[in-house]
């Protein structure tokens, strides 16, 4: 059954806010309180050391590959840094703190300091520091110039060069979208690149600052994203389509002891949100205005309506270690996906690792340590007992395990399913802040033994998901190696065989079995060039080739289903085709295929219990021959006796 949540989240995300920024800043009443991600709760952690004198990475080589460490930037990166811009006839600077266990593409918050502070005593002082490394994660620090910081737009060049050099750079690599903070007269500088980016920013927050005017807001409100995607497929709206604007772009927003200027802002935010009129009395927050009920925004069409407006006019001590604790408190409520492509982007409750009981692990895997995470949600043992069924995730090509866990939400069907999650990290790839796939026939031989000894769980149901190249992935080893999973459903990656019959994963060659297996496929229509298109139009492309082979291999032909599809999901954005065969008296969808209209590469997260709403009906049992017998639970196993076995 197809979700399209517009559960109301109003009342509860903003109690939840609430509580976690009221959290917050009693958990950092002391400097050596424990804090941790989001409601800054979780095991006790030391604090940072002090940063000294800044490095230069002026001219300064690019890191080595650090292959002692998994998923982290390397050891030679962490620490404190100073980049230098030239604008115009200024030199001016920003500062870069990276703890020392900073992930690959870590989530950063971008500060702009206070005018007349010394960066590095601001920093340590206001517990800046302490909370990046805690939370191991960096900050990027933009500074005023020698006569302080100017108007938004004297800064704008500024701002772009040092942004521009933080989005994308070989010293370290970052999640792709920002919390923004700007103090004073730094506020309104940070703002207007948010305003100007709102795809880019989760969400932010402004202590003193007086806001931005109505007429470089206005410059900006009516401008409207189109259909151009990253460098994969056009997306062609249909006649009359509404194009969203980016006055329309919800974006999470707290102005903390505003000046009295800032109401055009305010107002701006409050339409960009569509927040309700009125707001209500927050002890934490202020007054909240809360995103309406009824709100029809597309970034928030399967999250529903949690984004909100706060202003909370109370004066507020910026070298505060309080006032940083609630402020990352309600930053870390949120996080989003999808930074370039509207249609695409989505704004979600951020998962945090310690919050949620997740496992970070590593192991050796063909003579490097890796990374990957185990989550076992408290409804696996009430849903299941000692047999939960477990998803292997594969993130798509530099998508980390931590990335992939939110910008997917797995961890939140996760939490309503009982499913246990192992999210599988890639290793340094290209350069030495990023990754790629590697060994992952090994790794998941070496992940499966350790699930099944270690986990209460039934090997009859290990299911295989993952995101472009982990989709290509999961789909080649539903082709070369099709015992191992269960089923599997992926997105925005497809495989089939060579001309020489075979698929290859990790460079050798599986000849294809040509054996049935459950499987599912969802692309956007934005997509990659070999997924042009559908399967009922005239081009032929990988994505053919992947439906012919999992249609011979289960009897069934292209025109068995019809080529218009059925549409479901928010604006009708998702057309499926489904291949059943009958057993009995039940119709088994055997292969599956979306088309979501309304999105280009990068998945989003209303697709991940489609997947799993698919996944959750099979099972497979493997003799020690290597046999497999398949079955389908029209009640997804939670009714005994309802097994069918499949042909």
């Amino acid at each position: 059954m197809p979700v399209n949540r517009r559960q109301v989240l109003k009342g509860a995300a903003a109690g939840a806010l609430g509580a976690a920024v009221a959290q917050g800043a009693a958990a950092t009443a002391s400097p050596a309180a424990a804090t941790a991600p989001g409601a800054l709760t979780g095991r006790p952690r030391p604090a940072a050391p002090p940063l000294g004198e800044p490095g230069s990475l002026d001219d300064r080589p690019f890191p080595a590959y650090d292959y002692s460490r998994a998923n982290k930037l390397p050891r030679e990166m962490t620490g404190y840094w100073q980049k230098s811009f030239l604008v115009g006839e200024e030199v001016r600077t920003a500062k870069i703190y990276l703890s020392p266990e900073t992930p690959i593409r870590s989530y950063y918050t971008v500060i702009a300091v206070p005018d007349g502070v010394d960066t590095e005593d601001f920093l340590q002082r206001s517990g800046w520091v302490d909370v990046a490394f805690r939370q191991e994660e960096g900050l990027f620090v933009l500074e005023p110039g020698a006569g302080g910081w100017r108007s938004a737009e004297e800064e704008a060049a500024y701002v772009a060069a040092a942004m521009a050099f933080y989005q994308s750079n070989r010293y370290f690599s970052i999640f792709g979208l920002h919390y923004l903070v700007g103090y004073g007269d730094g506020g309104p500088a940070l703002e207007a690149w948010a305003v100007a980016n709102p795809l880019r920013v989760i969400s932010q927050a402004y202590v003193g600052s007086r806001g931005l005017g109505a007429a470089y807001l206005d410059s900006y409100a009516d401008r409207e994203f189109d259909g151009r995607t990253d460098n994969y497929v056009p997306v062609e709206f249909p006649e009359g389509f509404d194009l969203i604007s980016y006055e329309e772009t919800v974006l999470p927003t707290w102005y903390v002891d505003p000046r009295r200027s800032f109401g055009d802002s305010l107002a701006y935010w409050q339409r960009a949100n569509d927040t309700d009129r009125s707001g209500s009395r927050d002890r934490s927050l202020g007054v909240v205005y809360g995103q309406r009920r009824r709100s029809d925004r597309w970034m928030t069409s399967h999250a529903g309506p949690l984004s909100q407006v706060a202003v909370d006019e109370r004066r507020a001590d910026a070298w505060d270690r309080a006032t940083t604790s609630r402020l990352v408190a309600f930053l870390t409520f949120y996080t989003r996906y999808e930074n370039f492509f509207a249609y695409g982007n989505q704004l979600y409750e951020r998962g945090h690792l310690d919050d949620l009981g997740i496992e970070v692990r590593t192991m050796m895997v063909e003579g490097y340590v890796r990374e990957y995470l185990v989550h076992v949600p408290r409804s696996a043992r009430r849903r299941w007992g000692r047999s939960a069924p477990v998803v292997f995730v594969w993130p798509g090509n530099s998508q980390t395990d931590k990335v992939f866990l939110d910008a997917t939400q797995w961890w939140k069907v996760a939490e309503e399913q009982g499913c246990i999650l192992v999210v599988v990290c890639e290793q340094y790839s290209n350069t030495s802040v990023s990754v790629s796939h590697s060994a992952s026939n090994t790794f998941y031989r070496q992940l499966r033994e350790v699930v099944l000894r270690e986990y209460a769980v039934d090997p009859t149901r290990f299911y295989s998901t993952g995101q472009s190249a982990g989709s290509m992935l999961t789909q080649s080893f539903a082709i070369g190696a099709p015992a191992s999973f269960a089923a599997v459903a992926s997105t925005s990656g497809a495989a089939a065989p060579n001309a020489s019959g075979t698929v290859r994963i990790d460079g050798v060659d599986h000849p294809a079995s040509n054996a049935a297996i459950p499987n599912y496929l969802v692309y956007g229509y934005g997509d990659l060039a070999n997924l042009e298109g559908d399967l009922f139009d005239d081009t032929v492309n990988t994505l053919d080739q992947w439906a012919a082979y999992h249609l011979a291999a289960n009897g069934l032909a292209l025109g068995d289903v019809d080529p218009e599809g059925e549409r479901s999901g928010w604006e009708d954005r998702f057309e499926t085709w489904t291949w059943t065969q009958r057993h009995g008296r039940t119709d088994v969808p055997v292969l599956k295929v979306t088309r979501n209209h309304y999105r280009s590469h990068n998945t989003m997260a209303e697709e991940t219990p489609l997947l799993w709403e698919y996944l959750e009906h099979f099972s497979a049992e493997v003799d020690r021959s290597g046999n497999v017998t398949r079955y389908y639970s029209p009640s997804a196993f939670r009714r005994r006796g309802d097994r069918i076995r499949l042909g």
